[in-house]
């Protein structure tokens, strides 16, 4: 009974989302079925099309995971923008200081040795950003809602800084300067034949994946997230238990942290191959929603996030090829998905 009400919560949320909308859509004065057509045929009318659908869809699985992490220990991360933001920079720098850019590199390391140093320091430098409102709560008691807001503005800022006065690439854009060859990770289109090269789907979808069963496996198969997930249902108990509540929620923090600074794994090192400010669109944020879709399972978060990603590519049809609506459809979509699936859990409970 659980297992199912697990699954159609959220399929219940996203169908009665489709119709609202449909019904909006028909208030405006357009097509209901060639709106919808063109919202999710957009990201199956062609390999390109299925390509971009999952390189939108990556970083998203990423934030979705570092949000869930945090939720099952009973606490909302609410700085996975911020964690992801100084952990891409710190990527970029590592690439260009060890991957022989011109007037700016140390050295020129080999890839086998760059792409897992750079790969180690998104994590790290996130896990680390995410710890610090995990000890903030364990240590004082302070929210780490509150925490976490104000470091994504520290870390933006810090960021923004550093790079249009320190690492700025010539131009008026503000960004770093490339990192090396040798930093960046193969696109999937040198594996899939048919895939063109412009897409810029790589190999960072499949560690999304992976990742997607790694926490899995962490939380559920493992004494580590067993006692996480105690804290998080209830850390008195936990307590009496012999588990650590202040040590839990540094941990689950710090991975959260770590979940959300891998977004820089897709963007930098197998995207833009640099640091661009404003990079992110918001992704740290739609991360919530899509753990909240995916009741906070990193099986639910997987498809969460590919319907949230078949959403915002489809809105860039929808805004060119209706008379009427435009892609603001996508988040009137996301808002009522959202509120309909925490309606339906607050029910759920009764």
């Amino acid at each position: 009974m659980n297992l199912l009400r697990e699954i159609f919560t959220p399929l219940i949320a996203v169908l009665a989302a489709f119709v609202l909308g449909g019904l909006i859509v028909l208030v405006i004065g357009d097509d209901p079925i060639k709106t919808f057509s063109l919202l999710i045929g957009s990201s199956f009318g062609s390999l390109t099309d299925f390509g971009y659908m999952l390189f939108i869809a990556t970083p998203l699985i990423f934030t979705g995971l570092a949000v869930a992490v945090a939720f099952r220990c009973g606490l909302l991360n609410i700085g996975a923008e911020g964690q992801l933001y100084v952990a891409a920079f710190a990527t970029a720098w590592v690439g260009f200081k060890l991957g022989g850019t011109v007037g700016f590199s140390w050295m020129s390391l080999p890839s086998v040795i760059l792409i897992p140093l750079c790969m180690v320091t998104a994590v790290v430098v996130g896990a680390i950003w995410g710890a610090i409102p995990g000890y903030l709560k364990a240590r004082f008691g302070s929210h780490e809602v509150i925490n976490t807001i104000m470091l994504n503005f520290i870390a933006i800022a810090m960021v923004g800084y550093l790079t249009q006065y320190h690492y700025k690439a010539p131009g008026p854009i503000q960004q770093t300067v490339s990192i090396g060859e040798a930093a960046r990770i193969p696109r999937i289109s040198q594996f899939i034949p048919g895939m063109p090269e412009f897409v810029p789907l790589s190999i960072a979808f499949v560690i999304a994946m992976l990742m997607c069963v790694a926490v899995y496996i962490f939380l559920w198969k493992t004494k580590w997230g067993y006692e996480l997930r105690a804290v998080g249902q209830n850390p008195d108990a936990a307590e009496y238990g012999g588990i650590s509540p202040k040590k839990q929620i540094v941990i689950a923090m710090s991975i959260s942290g770590g979940l959300a600074g891998m977004v820089a794994i897709s963007e930098v090192l197998g995207y833009r191959y640099l640091y661009y400010h404003d990079f992110s669109g918001g992704v740290g944020f739609l991360g919530i929603a899509v753990a909240l879709l995916g009741r906070n399972h990193p099986l639910g978060v997987f498809v969460a996030a590919l319907f949230f990603a078949i959403l915002y590519r489809g809105g860039i049809f929808v805004d060119g090829f209706t008379e009427n609506v435009s892609k603001d459809l996508v988040e009137v979509l996301q808002a009522i998905v959202i509120l309909f699936v925490a309606s339906l859990q607050k029910f759920s409970r009764k």
